[in-house]
């Protein structure tokens, strides 16, 4: 008689009965990259408030050290700034060694640190052009790349994307066709990697819609009030209501989602 067929299935993870233990993060280590801003400051106290330890990462900000001592304070977990341009590999690279120095492990990146286009295709400086995809798509990767080296060796991880509903769609009034571009490739990217990497990592990504941050504080009246008739909800999001779709990504609640693009985006997408 020949051998006994081998089955190609993998085991399946440990899990909890509770749901609430599955959404638990104590014990994880994770680095969120512009962690000063509005949705990466509150994804950090998501995760924080589900008892992860975080690393904030920032560029420019003059407070991130505040709202770092903030997130401790308010929620009992080990919280540190970290400067670094995410769209300088070294600097990445000393950063996420600094945290793995500073924290002794890294369970979770998020690559959340972006900048929008303020002109489209034609009209667009070169030098403009380049520095978005510097940050928003290379920097991505550059994060993403010196994660997944310690989640390979460790044989385990996570790697959460900040995408766009504007890798989905190409937004309207405002021309931006670097910046669509960009998350679009970032939505892939995470596609690809999710597939690279399944033997020790997931990789995922989120696309939010028009968010109320500081990004979009500058924005023309009419401007937003054209985006409220496209979006269902006729309305932008609380930085807040990202919170949940990160935690959910990054924590054992979603052990078996890896290459998703998850949309929060008030139904923008939909039409």
């Amino acid at each position: 008689m020949g051998a006994a067929p081998q089955s190609i299935r993998w085991p399946a993870p440990e899990l909890s009965d509770s749901v609430f233990k599955m959404f638990d993060m104590h014990g994880k280590v994770v680095i969120i990259t512009g962690g000063s801003g509005g949705i990466g400051y509150e994804v950090a106290r998501g995760l924080a408030e589900a008892g992860a330890d975080i690393a904030l990462w920032y560029y420019k900000s003059t407070q991130c050290e505040k709202l770092a001592a903030t997130i401790a304070k308010d929620f009992g977990v080990k919280v540190k700034a970290y400067q670094c341009d995410v769209s300088v590999f070294d600097q990445v690279q000393a950063q996420t060694d600094a945290v793995v120095k500073d924290f002794g492990r890294l369970d979770v990146m998020i690559a959340n640190a972006g900048i929008p286009s303020k002109k489209g295709g034609l009209d667009d400086k070169l030098e403009d052009w380049h520095r978005v995809v510097d940050i928003d798509f290379s920097g991505a990767y550059f994060c993403a790349r010196v994660a997944g080296e310690i989640f390979r060796k460790q044989g385990s991880g996570n790697v959460i994307f900040t995408a766009s509903m504007s890798g989905h769609a190409a937004n309207v009034p405002q021309e931006q066709a670097c910046y669509n571009a960009c998350k679009a490739g970032v939505i892939h990217l995470a596609k690809s990697l999710a597939v690279e990497w399944v033997k020790f990592a997931r990789v995922n990504s989120v696309s939010p819609g028009y968010i109320d941050t500081a990004i979009s504080g500058d924005c023309a009246f009419e401007m937003k009030e054209e985006w409220y008739s496209l979006t269902p909800m006729k309305r932008d999001a609380d930085p807040r209501e990202l919170k949940a779709a990160y935690l959910y990504l990054a924590s054992n609640a979603s052990t078996y989602t890896t290459g998703c693009d998850l949309v929060v985006d008030g139904g923008y997408t939909c039409r």
